[in-house]
Protein backbone atom coordinates (compact mmCIF):
# COMPACT_ATOMS: atom_id res chain seq x y z
CA UNK A 1 0.00 0.00 0.00
CA UNK A 2 3.30 2.12 0.19
CA UNK A 3 3.03 3.35 -3.68
CA UNK A 4 -0.59 4.40 -2.99
CA UNK A 5 0.04 6.96 0.16
CA UNK A 6 3.15 8.26 -1.93
CA UNK A 7 0.83 8.95 -5.49
CA UNK A 8 -1.70 10.56 -3.09
CA UNK A 9 0.93 12.40 -0.97
CA UNK A 10 2.47 13.80 -4.97
CA UNK A 11 -1.59 14.57 -5.77
CA UNK A 12 -1.91 16.90 -2.61
CA UNK A 13 1.47 18.59 -2.99
CA UNK A 14 0.35 19.44 -6.66
CA UNK A 15 -3.00 20.59 -5.40
CA UNK A 16 -0.99 23.13 -2.48
CA UNK A 17 1.51 23.71 -5.27
CA UNK A 18 -1.70 25.52 -7.27
CA UNK A 19 -3.62 27.04 -4.65
CA UNK A 20 -0.47 28.88 -3.38
CA UNK A 21 -0.14 30.60 -7.19
CA UNK A 22 -3.78 31.54 -7.97
CA UNK A 23 -4.67 32.20 -4.44
CA UNK A 24 -6.88 30.65 -1.97
CA UNK A 25 -10.52 31.78 -2.26
CA UNK A 26 -12.95 31.41 0.81
CA UNK A 27 -15.35 28.48 -0.02
CA UNK A 28 -19.01 29.89 1.36
CA UNK A 29 -20.10 28.70 4.74
CA UNK A 30 -22.60 26.40 4.73
CA UNK A 31 -25.20 26.53 7.68
CA UNK A 32 -24.28 23.75 10.53
CA UNK A 33 -27.26 21.30 11.61
CA UNK A 34 -27.34 20.02 15.02
CA UNK A 35 -26.93 16.37 15.20
CA UNK A 36 -29.23 14.63 16.72
CA UNK A 37 -29.27 14.64 21.14
CA UNK A 38 -27.83 18.15 20.59
CA UNK A 39 -29.63 21.41 21.44
CA UNK A 40 -30.42 24.40 19.11
CA UNK A 41 -30.84 27.08 21.87
CA UNK A 42 -31.85 30.76 20.62
CA UNK A 43 -30.43 32.40 23.73
CA UNK A 44 -28.06 30.78 26.29
CA UNK A 45 -29.59 27.88 27.46
CA UNK A 46 -32.36 28.38 25.53
CA UNK A 47 -35.23 26.33 24.21
CA UNK A 48 -34.03 22.72 22.26
CA UNK A 49 -36.32 21.14 19.32
CA UNK A 50 -36.03 17.33 20.45
CA UNK A 51 -32.05 17.36 19.20
CA UNK A 52 -32.30 18.78 15.66
CA UNK A 53 -32.28 22.27 14.44
CA UNK A 54 -35.91 22.60 13.42
CA UNK A 55 -37.16 24.75 9.95
CA UNK A 56 -37.95 28.41 10.75
CA UNK A 57 -35.96 28.48 14.42
CA UNK A 58 -32.75 29.74 15.12
CA UNK A 59 -29.79 28.39 14.50
CA UNK A 60 -27.96 26.95 18.07
CA UNK A 61 -25.67 28.82 19.71
CA UNK A 62 -23.82 26.46 21.90
CA UNK A 63 -24.00 22.77 20.82
CA UNK A 64 -24.11 20.38 24.25
CA UNK A 65 -24.89 17.07 24.52
CA UNK A 66 -28.02 15.90 26.08
CA UNK A 67 -30.10 12.66 27.37
CA UNK A 68 -33.08 13.53 25.86
CA UNK A 69 -36.07 14.35 27.73
CA UNK A 70 -39.67 14.19 26.53
CA UNK A 71 -42.30 15.61 29.32
CA UNK A 72 -46.03 16.88 28.81
CA UNK A 73 -47.80 19.96 29.80
CA UNK A 74 -51.76 20.69 29.40
CA UNK A 75 -51.27 23.33 26.93
CA UNK A 76 -49.01 21.01 25.11
CA UNK A 77 -45.99 18.26 25.03
CA UNK A 78 -42.55 19.53 25.63
CA UNK A 79 -39.38 18.98 23.50
CA UNK A 80 -36.12 17.51 24.02
CA UNK A 81 -33.62 20.02 26.57
CA UNK A 82 -30.01 19.94 27.51
CA UNK A 83 -28.40 21.71 30.36
CA UNK A 84 -26.68 24.42 28.84
CA UNK A 85 -22.53 24.39 28.87
CA UNK A 86 -20.50 27.95 29.60
CA UNK A 87 -21.45 30.81 27.42
CA UNK A 88 -18.20 32.68 27.38
CA UNK A 89 -14.17 31.37 27.23
CA UNK A 90 -12.30 31.37 30.08
CA UNK A 91 -11.54 34.92 31.53
CA UNK A 92 -14.89 36.27 29.67
CA UNK A 93 -13.04 36.71 26.07
CA UNK A 94 -15.30 36.18 23.02
CA UNK A 95 -14.61 32.84 21.09
CA UNK A 96 -13.43 32.88 17.72
CA UNK A 97 -16.57 31.41 15.92
CA UNK A 98 -15.60 28.32 14.46
CA UNK A 99 -17.84 25.91 11.80
CA UNK A 100 -19.65 24.14 15.40
CA UNK A 101 -20.68 27.80 16.76
CA UNK A 102 -22.05 29.82 13.73
CA UNK A 103 -23.17 33.48 14.05
CA UNK A 104 -26.18 33.72 15.77
CA UNK A 105 -29.13 34.45 13.65
CA UNK A 106 -32.32 36.65 15.05
CA UNK A 107 -35.62 36.85 13.50
CA UNK A 108 -36.19 40.51 14.76
CA UNK A 109 -34.36 42.89 12.36
CA UNK A 110 -31.29 43.98 14.48
CA UNK A 111 -28.08 44.19 11.80
CA UNK A 112 -30.49 47.31 10.23
CA UNK A 113 -30.19 49.32 14.00
CA UNK A 114 -27.43 47.85 15.70
CA UNK A 115 -25.48 50.98 14.88
CA UNK A 116 -28.17 53.31 16.20
CA UNK A 117 -26.64 55.82 19.04
CA UNK A 118 -29.17 54.30 21.65
CA UNK A 119 -29.09 50.54 21.09
CA UNK A 120 -24.96 51.38 21.29
CA UNK A 121 -25.58 52.94 24.94
CA UNK A 122 -27.89 50.02 25.85
CA UNK A 123 -25.31 47.57 24.85
CA UNK A 124 -22.97 49.25 26.88
CA UNK A 125 -25.01 48.85 29.78
CA UNK A 126 -25.86 45.38 29.54
CA UNK A 127 -22.31 44.75 29.21
CA UNK A 128 -20.93 47.24 31.64
CA UNK A 129 -22.42 48.67 35.14
CA UNK A 130 -25.73 46.13 34.62
CA UNK A 131 -24.00 43.23 33.42
CA UNK A 132 -24.40 41.33 37.00
CA UNK A 133 -28.12 41.70 36.64
CA UNK A 134 -28.32 41.40 33.11
CA UNK A 135 -26.54 38.03 33.35
CA UNK A 136 -28.87 36.80 36.32
CA UNK A 137 -31.66 38.08 33.89
CA UNK A 138 -29.72 35.24 31.37
CA UNK A 139 -29.67 32.46 33.96
CA UNK A 140 -33.31 32.82 35.00
CA UNK A 141 -34.12 33.23 30.77
CA UNK A 142 -33.09 29.38 30.52
CA UNK A 143 -35.94 28.76 32.56
CA UNK A 144 -38.71 29.46 30.72
CA UNK A 145 -37.19 30.48 26.56
CA UNK A 146 -38.48 26.83 25.56
CA UNK A 147 -42.08 27.92 26.88
CA UNK A 148 -42.03 31.07 25.54
CA UNK A 149 -40.14 30.55 22.19
CA UNK A 150 -42.91 28.22 21.72
CA UNK A 151 -45.90 29.93 22.14
CA UNK A 152 -44.05 33.21 20.39
CA UNK A 153 -43.74 30.10 17.39
CA UNK A 154 -47.01 29.10 17.88
CA UNK A 155 -48.58 32.04 17.71
CA UNK A 156 -46.70 33.89 14.58
CA UNK A 157 -44.68 36.02 16.26
CA UNK A 158 -40.80 36.41 16.50
CA UNK A 159 -38.79 34.15 18.83
CA UNK A 160 -36.57 36.67 19.69
CA UNK A 161 -39.73 38.57 20.82
CA UNK A 162 -38.51 36.71 23.86
CA UNK A 163 -36.07 39.25 24.87
CA UNK A 164 -38.99 41.64 25.67
CA UNK A 165 -39.94 39.83 28.87
CA UNK A 166 -36.12 40.34 29.44
CA UNK A 167 -36.44 44.07 29.97
CA UNK A 168 -39.83 44.36 31.54
CA UNK A 169 -39.15 41.84 34.55
CA UNK A 170 -36.21 39.91 33.84
CA UNK A 171 -38.30 37.10 33.93
CA UNK A 172 -39.43 37.46 37.36
CA UNK A 173 -42.49 35.91 37.65
CA UNK A 174 -43.56 38.11 41.04
CA UNK A 175 -41.93 41.32 39.29
CA UNK A 176 -44.27 44.50 40.54
CA UNK A 177 -44.03 47.86 39.32
CA UNK A 178 -44.71 51.21 41.70
CA UNK A 179 -48.03 51.39 39.05
CA UNK A 180 -48.65 47.57 40.39
CA UNK A 181 -48.18 46.24 36.86
CA UNK A 182 -47.00 42.38 37.52
CA UNK A 183 -45.34 39.32 36.09
CA UNK A 184 -43.01 38.86 33.78
CA UNK A 185 -44.68 40.46 31.05
CA UNK A 186 -45.56 43.37 33.54
CA UNK A 187 -49.66 43.33 32.76
CA UNK A 188 -52.07 45.99 34.52
CA UNK A 189 -55.45 44.48 35.43
CA UNK A 190 -57.40 45.68 33.21
CA UNK A 191 -54.97 44.82 30.21
CA UNK A 192 -54.21 41.33 31.63
CA UNK A 193 -58.37 40.78 31.70
CA UNK A 194 -58.76 41.77 28.39
CA UNK A 195 -56.51 39.30 26.76
CA UNK A 196 -58.11 36.50 29.19
CA UNK A 197 -56.35 36.47 32.31
CA UNK A 198 -57.52 35.81 35.61
CA UNK A 199 -56.89 38.56 38.59
CA UNK A 200 -58.70 38.52 41.42
CA UNK A 201 -58.29 37.50 45.26
CA UNK A 202 -57.79 34.13 45.15
CA UNK A 203 -56.00 33.79 41.60
CA UNK A 204 -53.58 35.92 39.92
CA UNK A 205 -52.26 34.53 36.22
CA UNK A 206 -50.39 37.42 35.52
CA UNK A 207 -47.46 35.82 37.53
CA UNK A 208 -48.29 32.27 35.80
CA UNK A 209 -45.74 32.18 33.48
CA UNK A 210 -47.46 29.84 30.89
CA UNK A 211 -50.59 31.99 31.14
CA UNK A 212 -49.12 35.31 30.91
CA UNK A 213 -47.31 34.19 27.88
CA UNK A 214 -49.90 33.18 26.33
CA UNK A 215 -51.58 36.70 26.94
CA UNK A 216 -48.60 38.54 25.99
CA UNK A 217 -48.65 36.28 22.82
CA UNK A 218 -52.39 37.41 22.11
CA UNK A 219 -51.86 41.15 23.20
CA UNK A 220 -48.68 41.46 20.84
CA UNK A 221 -50.60 39.95 18.33
CA UNK A 222 -53.34 42.61 18.05
CA UNK A 223 -50.47 45.33 18.46
CA UNK A 224 -48.55 43.77 15.53
CA UNK A 225 -51.24 43.63 13.05
CA UNK A 226 -52.57 47.19 14.53
CA UNK A 227 -49.12 48.56 13.30
CA UNK A 228 -47.76 45.96 10.80
CA UNK A 229 -44.21 45.78 12.40
CA UNK A 230 -42.95 44.72 15.62
CA UNK A 231 -41.33 47.35 17.05
CA UNK A 232 -44.42 49.50 16.39
CA UNK A 233 -46.26 46.78 18.80
CA UNK A 234 -43.40 46.88 20.98
CA UNK A 235 -43.81 50.38 21.78
CA UNK A 236 -47.71 50.31 22.31
CA UNK A 237 -47.14 47.10 24.09
CA UNK A 238 -45.14 49.88 26.66
CA UNK A 239 -46.63 53.44 25.49
CA UNK A 240 -49.83 52.58 24.18
CA UNK A 241 -51.79 51.86 21.42
CA UNK A 242 -53.33 55.72 21.04
CA UNK A 243 -49.60 57.26 21.40
CA UNK A 244 -48.06 55.49 18.38
CA UNK A 245 -51.35 55.72 16.44
CA UNK A 246 -51.44 59.76 17.32
CA UNK A 247 -47.58 59.81 16.46
CA UNK A 248 -48.00 58.32 13.47
CA UNK A 249 -50.94 60.29 12.40
CA UNK A 250 -49.55 64.05 13.08
CA UNK A 251 -46.11 63.28 11.37
CA UNK A 252 -47.52 61.33 7.93
CA UNK A 253 -46.08 63.86 5.84
CA UNK A 254 -42.78 63.63 7.35
CA UNK A 255 -42.53 59.97 7.44
CA UNK A 256 -44.16 59.52 3.95
CA UNK A 257 -41.69 56.15 2.23
CA UNK A 258 -41.20 55.09 5.68
CA UNK A 259 -42.30 51.32 6.39
CA UNK A 260 -42.24 48.91 8.54
CA UNK A 261 -39.84 49.19 11.56
CA UNK A 262 -37.97 51.88 10.18
CA UNK A 263 -41.21 54.33 11.22
CA UNK A 264 -40.37 53.24 15.17
CA UNK A 265 -37.52 55.38 15.06
CA UNK A 266 -39.16 57.66 12.84
CA UNK A 267 -41.39 58.50 15.23
CA UNK A 268 -38.50 58.28 18.35
CA UNK A 269 -36.46 61.42 16.10
CA UNK A 270 -39.46 63.58 15.89
CA UNK A 271 -40.34 63.12 19.65
CA UNK A 272 -43.29 61.67 19.25
CA UNK A 273 -42.71 59.35 22.16
CA UNK A 274 -42.38 59.29 25.77
CA UNK A 275 -38.33 58.64 26.31
CA UNK A 276 -39.15 55.61 28.14
CA UNK A 277 -40.67 53.97 25.15
CA UNK A 278 -38.65 55.94 22.91
CA UNK A 279 -35.54 53.67 24.71
CA UNK A 280 -37.77 50.37 24.99
CA UNK A 281 -37.00 49.40 21.30
CA UNK A 282 -33.37 50.01 21.53
CA UNK A 283 -33.37 48.27 24.82
CA UNK A 284 -34.88 44.90 23.19
CA UNK A 285 -32.47 45.20 20.21
CA UNK A 286 -29.43 45.64 22.71
CA UNK A 287 -30.70 42.49 24.79
CA UNK A 288 -31.04 40.52 21.79
CA UNK A 289 -27.39 41.39 20.95
CA UNK A 290 -26.12 40.77 23.80
CA UNK A 291 -28.37 37.39 24.61
CA UNK A 292 -28.00 35.82 22.09
CA UNK A 293 -24.32 36.54 21.35
CA UNK A 294 -23.11 36.58 24.88
CA UNK A 295 -19.11 35.32 24.06
CA UNK A 296 -18.92 38.15 21.99
CA UNK A 297 -19.65 40.64 24.92
CA UNK A 298 -17.48 38.45 27.33
CA UNK A 299 -21.02 37.85 29.23
CA UNK A 300 -22.53 34.33 30.80
CA UNK A 301 -25.30 32.94 32.55
CA UNK A 302 -25.94 29.71 34.33
CA UNK A 303 -28.61 27.22 33.11
CA UNK A 304 -31.47 26.44 34.97
CA UNK A 305 -33.54 23.39 34.37
CA UNK A 306 -36.45 24.55 31.90
CA UNK A 307 -40.08 24.71 32.97
CA UNK A 308 -41.70 21.83 32.17
CA UNK A 309 -44.88 20.35 33.86
CA UNK A 310 -48.02 17.69 34.06
CA UNK A 311 -51.61 18.68 35.41
CA UNK A 312 -53.73 17.70 38.06
CA UNK A 313 -57.21 18.72 38.78
CA UNK A 314 -58.13 19.52 42.41
CA UNK A 315 -61.32 20.60 43.69
CA UNK A 316 -62.16 24.08 45.94
CA UNK A 317 -60.49 24.93 49.06
CA UNK A 318 -57.69 22.29 48.45
CA UNK A 319 -54.06 23.44 50.01
CA UNK A 320 -51.06 23.66 47.94
CA UNK A 321 -49.59 21.44 51.01
CA UNK A 322 -52.28 18.64 50.57
CA UNK A 323 -51.15 18.50 47.11
CA UNK A 324 -47.61 18.30 47.55
CA UNK A 325 -47.78 15.65 50.01
CA UNK A 326 -50.02 13.50 47.81
CA UNK A 327 -47.55 14.15 45.10
CA UNK A 328 -44.37 13.13 47.41
CA UNK A 329 -42.91 16.83 46.38
CA UNK A 330 -41.88 19.61 49.00
CA UNK A 331 -44.44 22.41 49.63
CA UNK A 332 -42.24 25.05 47.63
CA UNK A 333 -41.88 23.62 44.93
CA UNK A 334 -45.63 23.33 44.04
CA UNK A 335 -45.41 26.68 45.25
CA UNK A 336 -43.08 27.40 42.37
CA UNK A 337 -44.63 25.80 39.85
CA UNK A 338 -48.18 27.78 40.36
CA UNK A 339 -47.19 31.02 41.47
CA UNK A 340 -50.74 32.38 40.35
CA UNK A 341 -52.04 31.01 43.23
CA UNK A 342 -52.21 33.50 45.94
CA UNK A 343 -53.54 32.38 49.29
CA UNK A 344 -51.74 28.60 49.61
CA UNK A 345 -55.06 26.91 48.53
CA UNK A 346 -57.65 26.67 45.62
CA UNK A 347 -60.12 28.93 45.91
CA UNK A 348 -62.73 28.45 48.42
CA UNK A 349 -66.13 29.07 45.69
CA UNK A 350 -65.81 28.42 42.08
CA UNK A 351 -65.05 25.35 40.23
CA UNK A 352 -62.53 22.53 40.17
CA UNK A 353 -58.91 24.18 37.94
CA UNK A 354 -55.66 22.39 37.15
CA UNK A 355 -52.32 22.56 38.94
CA UNK A 356 -48.81 22.33 37.67
CA UNK A 357 -46.91 19.75 38.96
CA UNK A 358 -43.26 18.07 38.12
CA UNK A 359 -43.13 15.54 35.26
CA UNK A 360 -43.61 12.36 36.03
CA UNK A 361 -45.72 13.11 39.23
CA UNK A 362 -49.23 13.21 38.36
CA UNK A 363 -49.75 9.32 38.00
CA UNK A 364 -49.54 8.86 41.56
CA UNK A 365 -51.62 11.76 42.75
CA UNK A 366 -55.20 10.43 43.33
CA UNK A 367 -53.88 7.69 44.91
CA UNK A 368 -51.46 9.66 47.53
CA UNK A 369 -54.61 12.29 48.19
CA UNK A 370 -57.04 9.68 48.77
CA UNK A 371 -54.83 8.35 51.36
CA UNK A 372 -54.94 11.59 53.30
CA UNK A 373 -57.23 12.52 55.96
CA UNK A 374 -59.89 14.50 55.71
CA UNK A 375 -59.33 16.99 57.69
CA UNK A 376 -55.00 17.09 55.28
CA UNK A 377 -57.44 17.78 52.43
CA UNK A 378 -59.47 21.07 53.55
CA UNK A 379 -58.06 24.10 53.52
CA UNK A 380 -60.27 26.21 56.05
CA UNK A 381 -62.76 25.18 58.80
CA UNK A 382 -65.53 27.96 59.38
CA UNK A 383 -66.38 29.27 62.24
CA UNK A 384 -69.67 31.68 63.12
CA UNK A 385 -68.39 35.14 64.73
CA UNK A 386 -70.03 35.89 68.23
CA UNK A 387 -70.88 39.30 69.61
CA UNK A 388 -67.60 40.68 70.60
CA UNK A 389 -65.23 38.61 68.36
CA UNK A 390 -62.38 40.61 66.76
CA UNK A 391 -60.28 39.64 63.94
CA UNK A 392 -57.61 39.97 66.31
CA UNK A 393 -59.15 38.03 68.92
CA UNK A 394 -59.92 35.24 66.42
CA UNK A 395 -56.62 35.54 64.40
CA UNK A 396 -54.93 34.93 67.80
CA UNK A 397 -57.55 31.99 69.65
CA UNK A 398 -55.94 29.93 65.71
CA UNK A 399 -52.13 30.91 65.74
CA UNK A 400 -52.73 33.69 63.12
CA UNK A 401 -52.16 37.16 63.35
CA UNK A 402 -55.04 39.19 61.94
CA UNK A 403 -53.66 40.09 58.52
CA UNK A 404 -53.41 36.31 57.95
CA UNK A 405 -56.95 35.97 58.72
CA UNK A 406 -57.89 39.20 56.60
CA UNK A 407 -55.87 37.27 53.48
CA UNK A 408 -58.87 34.30 54.05
CA UNK A 409 -61.80 36.63 54.58
CA UNK A 410 -61.24 39.61 52.56
CA UNK A 411 -65.07 40.89 52.51
CA UNK A 412 -65.50 40.46 56.69
CA UNK A 413 -67.96 43.69 57.92
CA UNK A 414 -66.89 45.37 61.02
CA UNK A 415 -68.39 47.85 63.22
CA UNK A 416 -67.11 51.51 64.18
CA UNK A 417 -65.55 49.91 67.07
CA UNK A 418 -63.77 47.22 64.99
CA UNK A 419 -65.48 44.80 66.39
CA UNK A 420 -67.08 41.96 63.89
CA UNK A 421 -70.83 41.74 63.07
CA UNK A 422 -72.44 38.84 65.09
CA UNK A 423 -73.36 35.75 62.50
CA UNK A 424 -70.98 36.50 60.03
CA UNK A 425 -69.10 33.36 58.61
CA UNK A 426 -65.29 33.36 59.24
CA UNK A 427 -62.55 31.36 57.29
CA UNK A 428 -59.94 29.84 59.15
CA UNK A 429 -56.97 28.27 57.31
CA UNK A 430 -54.92 25.95 58.33
CA UNK A 431 -51.24 26.64 59.31
CA UNK A 432 -49.76 24.89 56.14
CA UNK A 433 -52.07 26.77 54.31
CA UNK A 434 -51.01 30.44 55.26
CA UNK A 435 -47.22 29.12 54.78
CA UNK A 436 -47.85 28.68 51.40
CA UNK A 437 -49.56 31.85 50.96
CA UNK A 438 -48.19 35.03 49.17
CA UNK A 439 -48.06 38.64 51.27
CA UNK A 440 -49.57 40.66 48.23
CA UNK A 441 -51.47 43.81 47.85
CA UNK A 442 -54.61 43.37 46.32
CA UNK A 443 -53.95 42.26 42.84
CA UNK A 444 -57.49 43.54 41.55
CA UNK A 445 -56.40 47.35 43.04
CA UNK A 446 -53.95 49.01 40.68
CA UNK A 447 -51.17 50.99 43.33
CA UNK A 448 -49.16 53.47 43.14
CA UNK A 449 -46.11 54.88 45.15
CA UNK A 450 -46.40 58.17 47.17
CA UNK A 451 -44.47 59.64 44.13
CA UNK A 452 -46.72 58.72 41.75
CA UNK A 453 -48.52 62.21 40.21
CA UNK A 454 -52.00 62.62 41.67
CA UNK A 455 -52.45 65.09 38.67
CA UNK A 456 -51.70 65.01 35.17
CA UNK A 457 -51.16 68.25 32.86
CA UNK A 458 -52.57 67.14 29.45
CA UNK A 459 -50.07 67.42 26.70
CA UNK A 460 -50.49 67.56 22.70
CA UNK A 461 -52.63 64.68 21.13
CA UNK A 462 -53.23 62.72 24.09
CA UNK A 463 -56.77 61.40 24.63
CA UNK A 464 -58.44 60.43 28.06
CA UNK A 465 -58.59 56.38 27.34
CA UNK A 466 -54.38 56.86 26.69
CA UNK A 467 -54.23 58.90 29.71
CA UNK A 468 -56.16 56.06 31.79
CA UNK A 469 -53.66 53.28 29.89
CA UNK A 470 -51.04 54.95 31.48
CA UNK A 471 -51.76 55.28 35.11
CA UNK A 472 -53.72 51.84 35.40
CA UNK A 473 -57.36 53.11 35.51
CA UNK A 474 -60.48 53.46 32.91
CA UNK A 475 -62.07 56.42 31.21
CA UNK A 476 -64.78 55.82 33.61
CA UNK A 477 -63.10 56.65 36.55
CA UNK A 478 -61.03 59.60 34.79
CA UNK A 479 -64.57 60.89 34.20
CA UNK A 480 -66.21 60.79 37.59
CA UNK A 481 -62.69 61.89 39.37
CA UNK A 482 -62.78 65.24 36.94
CA UNK A 483 -66.64 65.27 36.35
CA UNK A 484 -66.40 65.25 32.57
CA UNK A 485 -69.40 64.26 30.71
CA UNK A 486 -67.78 64.26 27.21
CA UNK A 487 -64.63 62.75 26.10
CA UNK A 488 -62.92 65.98 25.05
CA UNK A 489 -59.98 67.08 26.64
CA UNK A 490 -57.74 69.77 25.92
CA UNK A 491 -53.71 70.73 26.09
CA UNK A 492 -53.21 72.06 29.26
CA UNK A 493 -56.07 70.92 31.18
CA UNK A 494 -55.11 69.38 34.69
CA UNK A 495 -56.46 65.51 34.54
CA UNK A 496 -56.72 64.40 38.29
CA UNK A 497 -55.67 60.36 38.09
CA UNK A 498 -55.98 58.83 41.60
Amino acid sequence: MTWRRTITACVALALLTACGRQGLRPLAQAPVAAPVGVAGPTAPGLSATGGAVVEGTDLPLVFVEAEPLVVSGREGEGAAMPDAGDLAVEGGEAAEPSASIPAPVWDIDVASYEGQDRVAFFVDRFTGPSRATFQRALTRQTRYAEMITTKLRAGGLPEDMLYLALIESAYDVHAYSRAAAVGMWQFMTTTARGVGLRVDWWVDERRDPVRSTEGAVRFLNELTDTFGSVYLAAAAYNGGAGRVSRGLTQHASALEGTAGDDLFFGLAERNALRQETKDYVPKLIAAALVGKDPARFGVRGDSLLPFRWDSVQVSVATPLAAVAKALAVPVDTLVEYNPQILRGMTPPTGSALYLRVPVGTAERFNDGFEALDLDERAAVRTVVSKRGDTSVKLAKANGLTSRQLGWYNPTLKRLKSGALLPGQRVLIPRRDVVAAARDIPDPKVERYGSSSPRIHLVKNGETLSAIARRYGTSVQRLKALNRISGSVIRPGQRIRVR
